[in-house]
């Protein structure tokens, strides 16, 4: 799976995940109608999407992307591509601490809101990430891909020539 796409979906999945807690949570909170929980709840994810916007605010690569970048290994051929398995393999955290919060949702929806606070400030740290990786793809002319590790390692990449061109000007 190419790491662009990789950092795309992990944004994506992230929000999804956001919008999942923060529905159980709204319906957890509501239920008990606890206005304090209403209030910290609804501060807590403003502060969120302000986190995570000033986080994600730089059009560069962040310092551990720049690392991984970096200290990919070379390769001539294409990786083998299993983006579902991939995605699993690298994301389970997130799949892991979704539906483990969504399920205590039903017992304590603060749980569930503190939970979708992080997701958010996630999905909005990351959100520039693939387009900085898509410009150094074009400017070195190369293609970067997630490597197939075990799911406790850290992730690593291949690089592959790419074909070079202007993919992104039309964007």
């Amino acid at each position: 799976m190419r790491f662009g796409d990789f950092l795309k979906a992990t944004v994506l999945l992230s929000a999804g995940s956001a919008t999942l807690l923060a529905t159980l949570a709204v319906l957890g909170i509501t239920r008990e109608d606890d206005r304090i929980l209403i209030y910290v709840t609804a501060g807590w994810w403003v502060a969120a999407v302000v986190i995570g916007i000033a986080i994600g605010a730089r059009a560069q690569t962040s310092p551990p992307i720049a690392r991984l970048l970096a200290d990919a290994r070379s390769q001539s051929t294409l990786p083998e591509l299993h983006p579902g398995g991939t995605l699993v393999n690298r994301l389970w955290p997130l799949l892991l601490a979704t539906v483990g919060a969504g399920a205590a949702a039903f017992v304590e929806p603060q749980i569930a809101s503190v939970a979708a606070g992080f997701t958010i400030i996630w999905a909005l740290a990351w959100r520039r990430q693939e387009r900085a990786v898509l410009a150094i793809e074009e400017r070195d002319g190369v293609r970067f891909y997630v490597d197939r590790t075990s799911p406790l390692q850290p992730i690593q990449l291949v690089r592959t020539p790419g074909f070079g061109g202007s993919y992104l000007r039309g964007a």
